[in-house]
């Protein structure tokens, strides 16, 4: 049975892990596939995503981030807030045969919210389909 607090996907990627972590690690790559952003990768670094207000949610459509772990090119934490959300996603790269197994926990739904329900709904839907497509659609555009 899965986890309502925590959203945990697999995904195979037939790229190298140096060049996966490129892509979540270069603030101009990450805006290609996931949202536009200020990262930078050094651990304390406050930044944004920004994407399409959900009013109905309390989401301004800006996620405040922070980089909580960074261990090149294997690990990659950061503090995902944004309306009602108070969350972590974790990013963890194995190498695997000539590419890489990455590893994506999005953690810290409260299950007993019915807005953190429905965000997390929205949210495993995105991680699982669109977003790991976008990645690979970056990583292959990518050298």
């Amino acid at each position: 049975m899965s986890d309502p607090r925590a959203i945990a996907v697999d995904q195979f990627l037939a790229h190298p892990p140096t060049k996966v972590w490129r892509a979540l690690t270069d603030s101009d790559l990450l805006a290609r596939w996931l949202m536009p952003n200020d990262f930078r990768p050094d651990p304390g670094h406050r930044f944004t995503f920004r994407t399409d207000p959900r009013p109905g949610q309390g989401f301004d459509g800006v996620v405040h981030c922070e980089v909580l772990e960074i261990e090149p090119p294997r690990r990659l934490r950061w503090a995902w807030r944004g309306g009602r959300l108070d969350t972590v996603v974790t990013w963890t790269l194995v190498a695997e045969g000539r590419g890489t197994r990455l590893f994506l926990e999005h953690a810290g739904f409260d299950p007993d919210d019915p807005v953190q329900r429905r965000t997390f709904t929205l949210l495993d839907g995105g991680w699982r389909s669109h977003v790991w497509r976008r990645l690979e659609q970056a990583l292959t555009g990518t050298n």
